[in-house]
């Protein structure tokens, strides 16, 4: 293999951090501008009556479309972390996928059936190059003993909140205010501007690619059979496995935003404030508004606080999955109120979505963080694709309880979640030490 070049600290960007995380967070950005922007109109356009612009798609079979869609996004990320290691690198591989991302939205932009297939089948294979391999080049701005590392992925992760918080505010309103079609296309264009600047900022990122063992243009030169592990590996990549399930446990609540939670907020949801009425989609701002306000830094100042004392990952995902089961709980009563055919307050999600983004960060970036720490290195493209197949496998539970909302009393759905979500937390707690043993010293 090619031996890294880079050896020197490099601290000139964004609070002593590589200068290349401020290129990457922008393209997180705008690339996350996009997808939550679409995701946010996805549920509501194939619902929508078809003189309305929408589909006409059954409840059912829209959360079926959105499950298979949200499941192929996060599970082609394995492919494009292979394709990185393997043939691309990881910097065309982010170049590519940001291309056909765009090219999906401008597709879903022509009102046609065909068209909006194509365009999904488009975002998926390009989120797929794009994602596993933006959140690896985070990882290799760092040397292995750097301690900047967790509090970069912190930051980067600010970025994707950044472009989630934005995009249901202006492409949501755009669709669900102007045309469908506006809104799908007002997300190509932000991707768009998210590959520009990261085409200019290529030269931040090439240290990150000589750590990597590759160059701008070519993937790593390895003769080392990817398989052939050492024991310590071994027990590296099983406990990645292990907080795998977890995860995909974590998501299948969590990714309801678009599926169950976004049908209540349409069509449940007395959506006024001071007399204003806001589109249904501003509520999956919530979650991005909340961490980037207020919860992200005072999480992250608490953790630093603690230091060596504060929880290992496996404690922080027990804790992730407690509090996305504390939001369910919470909305059970209005999903009660409801069944009396009340329009119930929008502070009941707004409640929700704050005991969601406390739990997504205890999980969210420590996942990343984890993945970049215990994966080998000649493969951590492939297991970071490997771990986003959590995510997808997440969202395709959430495209399934999306498609109960109007046949399954929703107080039994919805606590169904929480009670999921309460005794995994349970069994990560009970299995933490032996995992901790797996992860080989790792926090």
């Amino acid at each position: 293999m090619v031996q890294p070049l880079v050896q020197q600290r490099d601290a000139a960007g964004w609070f002593g951090h590589p200068r290349g995380l401020s290129t990457l967070f922008f393209t997180e950005m705008w690339e996350r501008f996009s997808f939550y922007g679409l995701k946010a109109l996805l549920i509501l356009f194939m619902t929508a009556a078809v003189t309305q612009g929408g589909l006409g798609f059954t409840d059912q079979r829209a959360g079926s479309v959105i499950g298979w869609y949200g499941f192929g996004v996060y599970a082609s990320a394995i492919f494009g972390g292979l394709a990185a290691d393997k043939v691309l690198g990881q910097y065309r591989s982010v170049l590519l996928g940001g291309i056909v991302i765009a090219l999906g939205h401008f597709s879903m932009a022509v009102p046609t059936v065909p068209t909006f297939y194509l365009g999904l089948c488009l975002i998926v294979v390009g989120t797929g190059l794009l994602k596993p391999n933006a959140s690896t080049m985070v990882g290799a701005l760092y040397d292995p003993e750097d301690a900047r590392r967790d509090a970069g992925f912190s930051i980067f992760y600010v970025g994707i909140n950044v472009g989630a918080f934005v995009a249901p505010l202006v492409v949501g309103t755009l669709g669900q205010r102007v045309n469908w079609h506006v809104g799908f296309a007002c997300a190509g264009v932000g991707m768009i501007i998210g590959l520009i600047q990261y085409v200019a900022g290529k030269p931040r990122l090439m240290p990150a690619l000589e750590r990597l063992g590759q160059s701008d243009t070519h993937a790593a030169r390895s003769s080392e059979p990817w398989w052939r592990f050492q024991r310590d590996e071994w027990g590296r990549v099983a406990a990645i496995a292990v907080l795998f399930v977890f995860s995909s446990i974590f998501w299948g609540a969590f990714e309801q935003a678009s599926s169950s939670l976004n049908l209540f907020a349409d069509r449940l949801t007395r959506n006024t404030a001071f007399g204003y009425n806001f589109p249904s989609t501003w509520y999956q701002a919530l979650n991005s508004m909340f961490m980037i306000f207020g919860l992200a830094p005072l999480i992250g100042w608490f953790w630093i606080r603690l230091g060596p004392r504060q929880p290992s990952s496996p404690v922080k995902f027990a804790l992730g999955l407690f509090f996305v089961g504390l939001g369910f709980v919470l909305i059970v009563p209005a999903a009660r109120m409801t069944q009396q055919g009340v329009l119930v307050s929008p502070w009941w999600l707004i409640g929700l979505y704050f005991l969601h983004t406390i739990g997504e960060l205890c999980l969210s970036p420590v996942g990343l963080s984890i993945v970049t720490k215990l994966a080998p290195a000649r493969i951590v493209g492939a297991m970071m694709g490997l771990w986003f197949l959590s995510i997808a496998v997440g969202n395709k539970l959430a495209g399934m309880a999306g498609g109960l909302f109007a046949t399954l009393p929703l107080p039994k759905l919805f606590g169904a979640v929480a009670l999921v979500t309460f005794v995994a937390a349970l069994i990560l707690l009970a299995i933490t030490p032996w995992l901790r043993k797996l992860m080989g010293g790792v926090r």
